[in-house]
């Protein structure tokens, strides 16, 4: 099973959700982001029985980490091991032109995959959060858009971007943005030896 797969899969459809969807409901993507970190780190100790490893980073910083059940073949991971941790974070919104879409709400999914027992541990998962906004007010002098949340709280933006500020003339209260949220995270280990 190819891990990587599911990082691909899940950024390509964050990133295409505005642009695929536009073509069946005439929505506008307004935005899209993707931010990546990585750091590589080496196993100082490992307690598998108490899913308890210390990792020292590049600095030669230990850190203590706690790790769940779900945390499989730790036996395999001994001092010396290289372990990568890579977060990637993206940010798509679009704008439904549709107007009384309902009210604002939010949606969450997960997913994970993990290396096959026996393996090295190593794995990835990932957290989508979708949440929808109501334009409640626009300003086009001030560029500022008011929306409200799901939980009925009403805040208001200033719109930086000039690209984005030449697409607020076409903007209506009571349209709804859509904000998705991802964040995937891979690790990998490798024998130190």
């Amino acid at each position: 099973m190819k891990l990587h797969a599911l990082t691909k899969a899940v950024t390509l459809a964050t990133l295409l959700s505005a642009a695929s969807l536009s073509a069946v409901a005439a929505d506008i993507p307004l935005s899209a982001v993707v931010e990546a970190d990585q750091i590589s780190t080496k196993v100082v100790s490992v307690d598998a029985a108490k899913h308890q490893v210390v990792l020292e980073g590049p600095e030669g910083r230990q850190v203590h980490v706690q790790l769940t059940e779900k945390a499989k073949n730790l036996g395999q991971l001994k001092p010396g091991d290289q372990v990568d941790i890579k977060v990637t974070r993206s940010v798509a919104a679009y704008l439904d032109t549709d107007v009384d879409k309902g009210l604002p709400g939010s949606s969450e999914r997960a997913g994970e995959a993990r290396n096959a027992p026996g393996s090295v541990p190593g794995g990835e998962a990932y957290r989508q959060v979708q949440v929808q906004l109501q334009i409640t007010d626009i300003d086009l002098k001030k560029n500022q858009v008011s929306f409200k949340n799901p939980a009925g709280k009403t805040k208001t933006i200033t719109v930086e971007k000039p690209e984005v500020q030449a697409k607020l003339k076409d903007l209506k209260v009571g349209q709804s943005v859509y904000v998705t949220y991802t964040d995937i995270l891979q690790v990998t280990s490798k024998s130190g030896s």
